[in-house]
């Protein structure tokens, strides 16, 4: 039986400021916005090359908006996204690296890791209500054995 994550449910304050964050600042695509009552909205957003999506609305949770933390996104080059980010209006932070790699436990120095390893690297940013979200390399291109 295979289990497939599909969507997230992320609480926020108000719908149209973080779909039009999510969207224009961060670059998710709108799948579905569907809103039958004032009590009830979904609106779906998939980050570019994801198999997961995100939903945020009117009467999805109970959660306290602001209440998700470092849900991750992968990316080939975290260098790469964080610039778009920022280019995008988003603020992002400095990127880091696991320290030391091969035996961490839980330190980081700041920049990119030397060797470019699968996982080392991050850099985080926020939506309007607090939710975090970590951007994670993953299968950079100039990595040992790629």
């Amino acid at each position: 039986m295979d289990y497939r994550l599909e969507v997230v449910t992320l609480a926020v304050t108000d719908v149209d400021k973080a779909a039009a964050f999510y969207t224009q600042k961060v670059g998710f695509v709108l799948d579905v916005d569907y809103h039958p009552t004032d009590e009830f909205r979904v609106v779906q957003l998939t980050p570019p090359g994801s198999g997961c999506s995100v939903q945020i609305g009117i009467g999805l949770t109970d959660a306290q908006p602001g209440s998700a933390r470092t849900t991750y996104l992968a990316v080939a080059d975290v260098e790469a996204a964080r610039a778009e980010l920022v280019g995008r209006g988003v603020e992002v932070s400095g990127i880091r690296h696991k320290a030391p790699t091969d035996d961490w436990k839980g330190d980081w120095l700041p920049g990119i890791d030397p060797q470019r390893r699968a996982y080392a690297s991050v850099a985080d940013f926020a939506d309007p209500d607090g939710n975090t979200w970590v951007v994670q390399e993953i299968g950079h291109a100039g990595a040992p054995g790629r």
